[in-house]
């Protein structure tokens, strides 16, 4: 039974593979057919010891046993394949083709789907009896079919624990949207692909926080911080890491940061730093305010010549305005009943 194939390069990086897409035949007939010849050789065994006598009785028995596991063996080439989901095929261990679409389908029954990143039945028995221990709070995707799922998926790991560019001990975690696009790359060219991406993952994440300072406390010059710039730097992480993954078959759709703090043993000192540091920039800003209005005020005195001051005064009343203007509680009138010199 020959199945027709499409092939389609993978690009750079396929490492020789070469992606077949198959187009078997539907299932549905060959399901008939495959009933039908196991209850004709069901027939046949019963017909030799119903029908037939002496030697035809155990001919038409062995040629009906062997009819019988013939057509079940023949029934290993139905495959179900569900939506968004791909089967990449080997035969007698080498790569065979690719059914990317769905429905329910016949192929050589000798052809088995493999797919490294799937569990063992094994593996999914000791998963059932520890979920009541513990939760996977990782939100890793773990593929529990021999299909390769070609949804949207997401990756999100544990917080990791760096120093960012300064040396301070930062907390960061971030979550990737990622999805198969070349089933064939993902089985073959790497070990497990989703094992894969979570490594790489976490290896983009660290080195991208040793590259950034959390926060820029000392001047305006430096252009992106982990802080201020989440958006800037978890594209960036988004490219690095699929130049990364692009050789497994991957897309990474989007990064984003979802958790950006100092660590525990120096948060209270930075976060002391951060508010005296927005407080100084706050008091500089209402000193420039307070010498402008000074400055207008002394200006606008002497143009109308209202009042004549000399330097003393002048500093006396500059003295004054700027206590007004500066002082972090509201001023207490005086009035002065008696001449100002």
């Amino acid at each position: 039974m020959n199945d027709e194939i499409r092939k389609t390069n993978t690009g750079s990086g396929g490492e020789g593979i070469v992606e077949r897409e198959l187009k078997p035949i539907s299932g549905m007939g060959m399901l008939f057919l495959l009933i039908l010849g196991v209850l004709a050789s069901i027939a046949l065994v019963a017909a030799g010891f119903a029908v037939f006598e002496g030697g035809l009785t155990i001919i038409a028995v062995i040629v009906g046993i062997v009819l019988f596991v013939v057509f079940l063996v023949l029934m290993a080439g139905l495959k179900i394949v569900r939506p968004n989901e791909a089967l990449v095929l080997t035969l007698f261990g080498k790569y065979h083709g690719t059914i990317k679409k769905e429905g329910f389908f016949y192929v050589n029954p000798f052809t088995t789907a493999f797919n490294p990143a799937a569990k063992s039945w094994a593996d999914e028995i000791a998963e059932e009896l520890d979920k009541s221990k513990k939760k996977d709070k990782t939100g890793k995707h773990t593929s529990t079919g021999k299909g390769v799922s070609l949804k949207t998926m997401t990756l999100n790991n544990a917080q990791q624990k760096v120093n960012d560019v300064n040396g301070n001990p930062i907390i960061i975690g971030a979550v990737v949207i990622w999805k198969v696009v070349n089933p064939t790359k993902a089985v073959f060219n790497v070990e497990n692909y989703e094992e894969y991406l979570s490594i790489q993952s976490d290896s983009i994440i660290r080195n991208t926080a040793r590259a950034y300072p959390y926060d820029d406390f000392e001047s305006d010059d430096v252009e992106l911080t982990l802080r201020g710039s989440s958006l800037e730097i978890a594209d960036k992480m988004k490219k690095d890491l699929q130049d990364k993954v692009e050789n497994a078959g991957l897309e990474i759709m989007e990064v984003r940061i979802t958790h950006l703090a100092y660590a525990e043993e120096i948060a209270a000192a930075m976060l002391r730093r951060q508010q005296a540091t927005a407080t100084i920039a706050a008091k500089e800003k209402i000193v420039e305010g307070a010498v402008g209005m000074v400055k207008m005020a002394l200006e606008q005195l002497e143009e109308d010549q209202l009042v004549i001051l000399d330097d003393e005064r002048k500093a006396a009343m500059v003295s004054n305005l700027l206590v007004v203007l500066c002082g972090d509680k509201d001023p207490q009138p005086i009035v002065n009943s008696g001449s100002i010199y």
